[in-house]
């Protein structure tokens, strides 16, 4: 089988990397990346491929505008907006310019695969959770939600998105576990007490628990693999006992981990899978919210894709910032 000659359409080279592996193993071969609008419409033209991943915020001109072009000069290519745009409005605007899906950001690593395959068939894909004009994805029962990857190519990219997911967590009256480094967990606190928590006041109380990764990790690897069992418990034993002590009926418990990230940029990225599954199960157990991190730095490249594109299916939306 001849592959479907691909074009990929974003900003951010990270994406774009994560595109690239996701796709790797398909009957899908990428012939060409554009950063802008008016990049993609001269690489659609030049490349002609059969299918275009067109994201819609693009520098220069947007995705929606290029599309029209695109329709234009490339009129056989199949276009499919990959994009974190929210509003209805502006996803219907896109589909109605003859585009045959669009796809959330946060569901790229869940969902593309398939998505590629219905498109690429002639039928139309909306992702999950998005109703434009009565037709609305289907939720994917494979993974429970509340299991979020980040992966952040800067530390204060690290904190800023750490901070705002313990905080709103807390300012709800919810409690929140903290697995980091020592680095991490002083400028997470010095963050959260400038965000307005009174951070003394929550440990005290047991509703701020903070770890440290690297010695948690000494006390559930068993060479190098983990004691599944012994973190399952371990955790377990904490979220009850913040659960506890949080002052709102049913709370449901923050917890925020470098541990698999920390396998992963040490090389061991099985056993970040094997922890990453143990999350699964504890959403799927526990009233909780899991945001897990990943250093870019630290992700396999393109050699290793299978195993990034592991991690990714392990959660039930994920950020590349």
């Amino acid at each position: 089988m001849t592959p479907v000659r691909v074009l990929v359409v974003d900003d951010y080279e990270p994406f774009r990397r994560m595109i690239r592996v996701l796709l790797e193993s398909s009957t899908l071969r990428i012939v060409g990346e554009a950063a802008d609008g008016l990049e993609a419409i001269h690489k659609a033209t030049l490349l002609q491929p059969e299918l275009i991943l067109l994201d819609i915020g693009l520098p220069r001109l947007n995705g929606i505008r290029a599309a029209e072009q695109i329709a234009k000069m490339a009129s056989h290519s199949k276009i499919f907006f990959l994009s974190q745009e929210s509003s209805l409005e502006v996803i219907q605007q896109a589909l109605n310019l003859g585009a045959l899906g669009y796809l959330q950001k946060t569901r790229t690593h869940r969902e593309l695969l398939s998505a590629v395959e219905s498109v690429t068939a002639g039928r139309q894909f909306v992702s999950t959770g998005v109703d434009v004009g009565g037709f609305a994805g289907t939720t994917s029962a494979q993974i429970s939600e509340g299991h979020e990857v980040e992966f952040y190519s800067e530390d204060h990219i690290f904190l800023a998105g750490v901070t705002d997911f313990v905080a709103q967590a807390m300012r709800a009256g919810n409690p929140a576990i903290v697995m980091a480094t020592e680095t991490h967990r002083q400028a997470l606190a010095e963050r959260l007490a400038d965000s307005g928590i009174d951070i003394d006041a929550q440990i005290q109380r047991g509703t701020y628990v903070a770890l440290d990764a690297v010695e948690m990790l000494s006390k559930i690897m068993v060479g190098d693999s983990p004691d599944a069992a012994r973190f399952f418990e371990g955790l377990s034993g904490l979220i009850r006992s913040a659960s506890e002590a949080a002052r709102i009926r049913r709370p449901r418990v923050a917890i925020c981990g470098e541990c698999c990230g920390i396998l992963c940029a040490k090389g061991n990225t099985n056993s970040a899978i094997q922890l990453e599954k143990i999350g699964n199960e504890l959403v799927k157990t526990h009233s909780v919210e899991i945001l897990c991190t990943y250093s870019l730095s630290a992700v396999p490249d393109r050699t290793q894709g299978h195993a990034f594109a592991s991690i990714c299916k392990e959660h039930s939306a994920l950020r590349v910032r």
